[in-house]
């Protein structure tokens, strides 16, 4: 796939020091860890829980795959990335498929918690630009992502009355293990396309749906027609930056 891997501008990447190594080394840039988890996990987290509780499923749903739009401005003003006039048309065709999926067609209401749930994509860019100019690698800014994340959430969390469950750690341990993949591969393509590519998520829930008996209906193959068109478009565009 040509433009899969270019060059890293100058303050992108990560060293090649694994664990606390690359941390000693480098130690002015631990404070970007703490942002990570402030933006990523301790706010995005707060907006969504106070902002679910306020709207529905369906808003929940939409607002929250709005994360790629961000993505476009953040990743253009911020990361310079270039974005063209194809990726936009493959983004479009995913959100319009999602619409479909989630709404089935129908009208979606405005509910007060909605602007907060507009928060939540914007937190999660905001750290994931973060961490791509953060020169560490992905398995570190998991690591600060998760703990800095979990000493904001905490005292709010045990102020609530906070009851993990007995999957609690293994919920974890697999949140983590996406965490790490996913800073691996916006270290080495553009994040404005990783963002396209994990969009259309909900679509897989659907196909698994489906697979265990669930009725197709012909919403759920247009939302699909539409999606993996979508997809396939943001795959194929290059991730360049602009001069």
């Amino acid at each position: 796939m040509g433009g899969l891997l270019h060059p890293r501008p100058k303050g992108q990447g990560f060293q090649k020091k694994k664990g606390t190594a690359e941390i000693r080394e480098n130690p002015s840039q631990l404070w970007k860890g703490a942002l990570i988890g402030l933006f990523g996990t301790a706010l995005a987290y707060t907006a969504y829980s106070y902002g679910a509780r306020m709207s529905t499923a369906v808003n929940a749903a939409i607002i929250t795959r709005s994360e790629v739009l961000w993505s476009i401005v953040l990743s253009w003003s911020i990361l310079r990335e270039r974005i063209n006039g194809r990726f936009l048309g493959s983004v479009f065709l995913i959100l319009t498929g999602l619409m479909v999926l989630i709404t089935g067609g129908g009208k979606v209401k405005p509910h007060p918690g909605d602007l907060l749930l507009l928060l939540v994509p914007l937190f999660w860019q905001i750290g994931h630009v973060i961490a791509k100019r953060l020169p560490y690698g992905p398995l570190t800014i998991a690591t600060l992502r998760n703990t800095f994340g979990a000493l904001l959430l905490a005292p709010a969390a045990l102020a609530g009355g906070m009851e993990p469950t007995r999957f609690a750690p293994l919920e974890g341990l697999m949140i983590a293990l996406g965490q790490v993949i996913w800073y691996g591969a916006i270290k080495r393509i553009n994040l404005s396309k990783a963002t396209a590519i994990i969009t259309p998520a909900p679509v897989v829930a659907m196909v698994l749906s489906i697979t265990s008996g669930e009725k197709l209906t012909a919403l759920s193959v247009l939302s699909f027609i539409l999606v993996s068109a979508g997809t396939l478009g943001a795959v194929r565009t290059e991730s360049e930056l602009r001069t």
